[in-house]
């Protein structure tokens, strides 16, 4: 039974409503901040705008939650400072995340890349953050939001709102990003916050999103809707080898999430629909050694069979019902190069509305690294996906959030 007081009006000089930690925002990384700060002694509570606990964590990896990778490093993260994450993966990494899971006997699976998630739901990860909680006597306030926090006497923090007053003399801001704003969480607030306290806040976008396309290539996609294989995607200097998916606005899976951290609008991007094969040189020797096939026939089994009856209606109709030895070496090499670099141009990305994370946010060079501790505001923390720290996918962004809480939960 968690230890709500939803509703809790009595003022913040009431000795009831003073606490060693306030964490702002019941996500992953507060959660973890609380209960580390609560296992020490500390007097903890927990203030979530939204109706539930850890709702991004529920919703994550189909319901199965990515819960980290057995390879985290620090090149798996963008942040203006790439050296910041080290720190905090060291005192709290991937490992230690998963003797936590195991210890609470929770099974998991590896998928593709490292990546582990639940065998059965990731409602198991929340109910362990949540006992880790309990156990340690956190308190939570529950769908009620915050309409100030200020530093007032003896440096304590204050923070008001409907249902809330309450005080402390550590403050955690855990408030999340942007992102998925249907959640109810995405109020904001920490980026307010931090603004407040003398922070600047870089420029934020949707990330870790699906691709719009426009006209002709939103038409070509749509048909496609559902469709699957694996591609190399890149931009100049940024690549990843996953899997694509169309869609009925354009482009996603793997891929394409991935790479959103990294392409600008207005850049075009470039696909390998058969990134282990040179196709050009594919095609000239089955001319020479079935010259009676038709390119048809001859892409059926390399590619997905509506992809390529969409590609020879779009890309490639002259050869329709050719057999592939009329076909000129100069048009294999034409052929090939739009298989092996098909260019195009989205239009823009689907939004915070479907983004898993925000790219961007509170500028880390005031913040320790060590401690996540406002460099000039003593017992203030940021932590989590309000920091302008993105995880590439595949379970990073959790784990930035479990090794950013537990470190300010150990300071806090």
């Amino acid at each position: 039974m968690i230890n709500s007081i939803v509703g809790m009006t009595q003022t913040s000089g009431d000795q009831r409503n003073s606490y060693d930690v306030i964490v702002l925002g019941g996500g992953a990384a507060g959660l973890m901040a609380a209960a580390t700060a609560a296992k020490r002694g500390r007097k903890v509570i927990v203030v979530e705008v939204s109706n539930k606990l850890g709702k991004k964590i529920l919703m994550s990896g189909g319901g199965r939650c990515n819960f980290t990778n057995l390879e985290v490093k620090a090149e798996h993260f963008l942040c203006d400072n790439p050296h910041f994450v080290k720190s905090a993966l060291s005192q709290f990494g991937n490992w230690d995340f998963i003797g936590m899971v195991a210890a609470h006997g929770i099974d998991y699976h590896e998928k593709d890349l490292g990546q582990l998630f639940c065998d059965h739901s990731s409602k198991d990860i929340l109910a362990m953050l949540i006992d880790e909680c309990e156990t340690n006597n956190v308190e939570f306030i529950i769908g009620s939001e915050v309409s100030t926090v200020e530093q007032c006497v003896a440096n304590r923090f204050s923070v008001e709102g409907e249902g809330i007053s309450v005080n402390a003399s550590s403050l955690i801001v855990a408030t999340g990003g942007l992102s998925i704003p249907s959640l109810g969480g995405a109020t904001g607030l920490g980026y307010r916050l931090a603004e407040q306290f003398g922070l600047n806040v870089t420029p934020r976008s949707a990330s870790l999103v699906p691709f719009t396309l426009s006209g002709h290539w939103q038409e070509f996609s749509s048909a496609l809707s559902g469709v699957s294989l694996p591609v190399y995607a890149s931009v100049p200097n940024k690549g990843f080898y996953e899997s694509l998916l169309f869609t009925h606005r354009g482009l996603s899976g793997p891929a394409i999430l991935q790479l959103s951290n990294y392409w600008k609008l207005g850049e075009g991007i470039l696909l390998d629909l058969l990134p282990n094969m040179v196709v050009s040189d594919e095609l000239k020797h089955v001319k020479t050694q079935s010259p009676n096939l038709k390119l048809e026939t001859i892409l059926s089994k390399l590619l997905p069979n509506s992809l390529v009856t969409a590609m020879m209606l779009s890309w490639f109709s002259e050869f329709i019902d050719k057999p592939i030895h009329e076909c000129k070496n100069s048009q294999l090499d034409q052929i090939g190069a739009q298989l092996n670099q098909w260019r195009l141009t989205p239009s823009g990305t689907e939004g915070y509305r479907t983004a898993e994370v925000t790219k961007g946010g509170v500028c880390v060079d005031q913040i320790s690294s060590k401690t996540m501790q406002h460099k000039r505001v003593d017992n203030l923390y940021f932590i989590g996906e309000v920091l302008d720290v993105t995880g590439h996918l595949g379970g990073y962004n959790f784990q930035w959030a479990w090794s950013s809480g537990y470190v300010a939960g150990m300071n806090a």
